[in-house]
């Protein structure tokens, strides 16, 4: 890179945190492997008045800027694309807890704190921070923020956008908004805050955030469940939301090809209930309440359910290893698909009530299309965003397979949006679907976007090829 350059960014954050060549490579690595990241340099700021003066070099060298956290992005968002102009900037460093506050119940903290730690730290606060996300040892606020991650507990406690209350975040330009405000009440203009949650760092570079705290969840009571379709999984759900007053903080819909994969490659099995079942849905009651009335709630439910032959089959826990025993069923399935070949993915959402009706329609069209394919669904059935992923057939091999996946996305997308859904749910646009942004989003909301753009980043100088067609 240019001598000047290099020198400019060296004077802020010192030699050993300007890395270019090999010393970059850890950074230039991407979850899903649809990528090749490529950049000029990686810089690793110490702190928010850093990262401005990194992004005003920048933009005095016409250099781009990707902003990186933990980089467990599943479609290329922090995946830098040129060697030459692309600076990484990487938040990991910046990892600090700034404060808890258990009377707003709040905590403040910076864009590079890993999510599992956040948590920890709420916990010895005698707090709860609800987002959930597999990747949780190794995903960073920053980019649950710059993506809006949902996860397991999305039903109860909703994105992580719902989970924040202020942020601070460098701009294009190289100022600071600071908003780190407490506040659940606050109508004194714009919510300029919902412009950055979501917008995969095209908007601005968020430095730190404050965060909304709950209390413990002090009992939880966890069941899995056989169920005939996908109907009557939803069916069972809204019953036990109805019985417990909205307790329920996950409702994990699997089909049986998902429960194969990860009985073939991880779990042998789960005792107490048969593995040979259509689908199945995990189930979990929480309250901050001490007692025990979920576990009598939802064992209720499900002796009532089992009579009707709603439920043909159960097991619930009573311990904590046996609830953990379940999850592991579920948090298992990305594991056992990678191990079972190639797949073709969809991270799309549905109004609720019309998952059943699009997965009778889905899954016909796409084994039409791909005799043979094993279709691999799971995900959050709760809040309508399931994973509609497919896995190549057993006789056929993964080139070939993964040549089909543009003419499939455009038959899945196309019948989610047709129901009212979206093609890009919680893990966001990156630049793996942009493409579908431009053909699916209307005129107007294309204009809209791009107009925001322009506004915050004129010279398109922040994340340029992810989220919004330019």
């Amino acid at each position: 890179m240019n001598q000047g350059f290099f020198d400019a960014l060296v004077a802020i954050v010192g030699a050993e945190r300007v890395l270019t060549g090999a010393q970059a490579t850890p950074y230039l690595c991407e979850w899903r492997g649809a990528f090749t990241p490529r950049a000029a340099a990686v810089v690793l700021p110490a702190d928010t008045d850093a990262v401005a003066a990194i992004v005003t070099v920048c933009g005095r060298y016409d250099a781009n800027i990707v902003a990186q956290s933990g980089n467990t992005g599943l479609v290329g968002g922090s995946a830098a694309s040129d060697a030459d102009s692309d600076v990484i900037i990487s938040l990991a460093g910046m990892d600090r807890i700034r404060a808890v506050d258990t009377d707003d119940n709040t905590i403040t903290v910076e864009a590079g704190a890993i999510l599992a730690d956040v948590k920890a730290v709420a916990a010895a606060a005698h707090r709860y921070f609800p987002l959930s996300l597999a990747s949780a040892t190794q995903c960073r606020i920053g980019g649950n923020l710059a993506t809006n991650a949902g996860g397991l507990n999305v039903l109860r406690y909703g994105n992580t956008r719902d989970l924040t209350l202020g942020l601070e975040v460098v701009l294009a330009d190289g100022r600071v908004w600071s908003s780190l405000s407490p506040l659940v009440k606050d109508n004194s203009g714009f919510d300029l805050r919902d412009l950055f949650i979501g917008s995969e760092g095209t908007l601005g570079i968020i430095t730190a955030a404050t965060l909304r705290l709950y209390y413990p969840e002090r009992q939880h009571a966890t069941a899995l469940c056989a169920a005939a379709s996908p109907a009557d999984a939803l069916a069972i759900t809204r019953t036990l939301i109805d019985r417990s007053g909205g307790q329920v903080v996950a409702c994990e819909l699997m089909a049986n090809q998902a429960v194969q994969l990860v009985r073939q490659f991880v779990v042998d099995e789960v005792s107490g209930i048969a593995m040979d079942h259509d689908w199945y849905i995990l189930l979990e009651l929480a309250s901050s309440a001490t007692g025990n009335d979920l576990q009598a709630i939802l064992d209720d439910v499900m002796k009532t359910a089992g009579t009707d032959r709603a439920v043909p089959d159960y097991a619930l826990a009573d311990t904590h290893e046996e609830r953990e025993a379940l999850w592991r069923l579920r948090e298992s399935i990305p594991a056992a698909q990678r191990a079972a070949g190639a797949s073709i993915k969809h991270d799309i959402a549905l109004p609720v009530a019309q998952m059943p009706a699009f997965l009778a329609r889905a899954l016909p069209a796409v084994e039409a299309r791909l005799p043979g394919v094993r279709a691999c669904t799971f995900g959050h059935l709760g809040d309508g965003n399931i994973h509609f992923n497919l896995t190549r057939p057993l006789d056929g091999d993964n080139t070939s397979f993964l040549a089909e996946s543009e003419s499939v996305h455009r038959l899945v997308h196309e019948l989610v949006l047709e129901m009212g859904g979206s093609s890009a749910a919680e893990h966001g646009v990156g630049r793996l679907k942009v493409a579908d942004m431009a053909r699916y989003k209307s005129p107007v909301e294309q204009a809209m976007t791009r107009a925001v753009k322009q506004a915050l980043d004129p010279e398109t100088r922040l994340n340029p090829g992810v989220l919004v067609d330019q």
